[in-house]
């Protein structure tokens, strides 16, 4: 199991290493759409700086250039990909 998953990650790898940042940035957000897990999400722009907690839940992204999900207080929430942060956190 061990080495597949090692072959895995070097195939993965490999394609992320044939591609642009823009293709980069694509997979990375379509990654993120697939995991449920806890999450902060982080907008700062300038002198605005705005958190949330995701618990148990998924960022969905769109062409548009945003960034969906709910919050721990079931609020919809819609922020610009540009200057968001998203982190994983044990909670």
């Amino acid at each position: 199991m061990k080495i597949f998953q090692t072959t895995l990650l070097a195939v993965f790898l490999g394609i992320i290493a044939g591609c642009t940042q823009d293709q980069q940035n694509q997979l990375s957000r379509k990654v993120v759409e697939l995991l449920d897990s806890n999450y902060r999400i982080t907008y700062a722009n300038g002198n605005t700086e705005k958190s949330w907690i995701i618990k148990n839940g998924k960022v969905t992204t769109s062409e548009k250039g945003y960034y969906y999900f709910w919050d721990e207080h079931k609020h919809y929430i819609q922020v610009p990909i540009e200057n968001t942060f998203i982190e994983e956190i044990d909670k």
